[in-house]
């Protein structure tokens, strides 16, 4: 099933069970991120969360932990609540192949209903905003989908960037916004800058639940989020036209913002609570002017809690990141079996190959760091034989603790590069990079006693879908 919008989507988490209304009067802070904070505890079943009854708020309506469980997101990709993660991971990768699929262009997206421009815009009057810790440094935006276009080349529709970067609220018409240099949206800025303009922008919030998940997607340059869309939705992503930009947007957001991040100006922005478990300090970023803003009457202020794992921005971005670097790895080397990138927006990947020779898994493990979002993230890559699962970490752990020879097994590489969020960085930015063999040496590295592994028993496989079948009976 492929939701239009947020709305949609909220009915069926609500159907089924996986939509929890608070109704008592709650506090702007701590209430509602302490609440998402919770959720996130809760484990693989967690709720979406929805507020409308919030003090000093006369007319609120605020969604929670949309994504935050892999029920929940599970239901976001059309599949059933109780699909097992790998599963998931492994249907995301086969709806990528679908890819491109073309979007549906629409008209009286909903959110044309209410208009604010110029002296007019106050973002305070539509949005009720909260901060999501205590140590934020303002009010933050941080499940939008920001659109961009390269002002080179601004007809080519895959060069129109969507992409979730978070945006501090500075003022009633102006916000603050991070632009991580390798993201494409900075790339834009950049080229830009060059030429001392503006940079328009579209900014989109209360988004369908796919478009959630592809705005935070790491892939090529030219490559299409609303394409993406399509293929992981299994039907055209349906796009409006933004009035003041000509950007194309989701048809069914709650709300679109436009304006522009103007032109080498830079406000303080930060600190704030990052998907690191950490809060990054205040630095200058680009200041985006709001020139005009459109929503739907009642609009559902969608807003996404990050902390210490698992939050919901970890079940977000796990499968999107996952699955990019799954298939470009074995775009090069098709000995690639899996990736499990779901560690903090992968900062460290786990990835299974077979290996033509010895020596292999260290290349496999470099080309994941040089891939568009291992330049900026991956800092660890672990890698596993070809029959270790990388999602089991037991497993994982074993092939560690028996196939490492640190000597020789694990490589640090110097001075790399890696986003400034990234805590362990020294300066921010710069940090050095790991690889752990822990795969069985092949020919001609004929190191250690590996000749005599025990396998799986032929029939475990069968029995181990027997057993949780006659535990699922057993429990009713």
């Amino acid at each position: 099933m492929a939701y239009d919008d947020l709305r949609g989507f909220l009915s069926t988490l609500e159907k089924e069970g996986q939509l929890l209304r608070i109704t008592e009067e709650v506090l702007p802070e701590p209430d509602l991120a302490a609440a998402a904070n919770a959720a996130g505890r809760i484990g693989d079943g967690a709720p979406a969360l929805w507020f409308d009854n919030v003090k000093g708020f006369t007319d609120a309506r605020i969604a929670l932990n949309v994504h935050g469980s892999w029920a929940n997101h599970a239901l976001a990709l059309g599949l059933p609540k109780h699909t097992p993660v790998k599963e998931q991971v492994e249907e995301f990768a086969r709806r990528w192949d679908a890819f491109p699929v073309a979007p549906e262009r629409r008209e009286d997206a909903p959110w044309r209903e209410n208009t604010q421009e110029g002296d007019d815009v106050d973002l305070f009057s539509v949005l009720p905003l909260f901060r999501l810790n205590d140590g934020d440094g303002g009010f933050y935006l941080d499940k939008a989908a920001v659109v961009s276009r390269d002002l080179e080349d601004p007809g080519h529709f895959g060069k129109q960037n969507v992409g979730t970067y978070r945006l501090q609220v500075v003022d009633r018409n102006r916000l603050a916004i991070q632009p991580v240099p390798v993201h494409d949206v900075a790339i834009h800025l950049r080229k830009a800058e060059e030429k001392g303009e503006d940079l328009p922008i579209a900014i989109t919030l209360g988004n369908d639940p796919v478009m959630a998940i592809v705005a935070g997607m790491p892939m090529g340059y030219d490559q299409s989020e609303y394409e993406m869309a399509g293929a992981l939705r299994g039907a055209p992503a349906p796009i409006a036209t933004a009035p003041l930009t000509g950007f194309d947007v989701p048809w069914g957001s709650e709300v679109v913002i436009e304006g522009v991040i103007e032109s080498r100006k830079r406000q303080i922005e930060g600190p704030f609570g990052e998907f690191t478990g950490h809060y990054s300090g205040g630095r200058r970023m680009p200041v985006v002017r709001i020139d005009r803003v459109s929503y739907r009457t009642n609009p559902v202020f969608e807003s996404l809690y990050l902390g210490m794992p698992w939050t919901e921005c970890d079940h977000l971005v796990g499968p999107n990141t996952c699955v990019p670097l799954l298939k470009q790895l074995r775009a090069e080397f098709p000995e690639v079996q899996a990736v499990n990138a779901m560690y903090t927006h992968g900062l460290l990947a786990v990835i299974s190959t077979r290996k033509r020779y010895g020596g292999f898994a260290k290349a496999v493990a470099m080309r994941a760091m040089t891939t568009p979002h291992g330049l900026g993230y991956i800092t660890t890559v672990i890698v596993v034989d070809e029959d270790v699962d990388p999602f089991d970490l037991p497993q994982v752990m074993w092939a560690m603790s028996s196939k490492v020879n640190p000597a020789d097994d694990v490589v640090v590489l110097p001075n790399l590069s890696v986003v400034e969020l990234a805590p362990a960085a020294q300066p921010a930015g710069l940090t050095s990079k790991m690889i752990i063999d822990a795969t069985t040496p092949v020919h001609p590295d004929t190191r250690g006693n590996f000749s005599t592994p025990t396998k799986d028993l032929p029939e475990a496989k069968d029995w181990a879908a027997r057993l949780q079948r006659l535990l699922s009976e057993a429990r009713g």
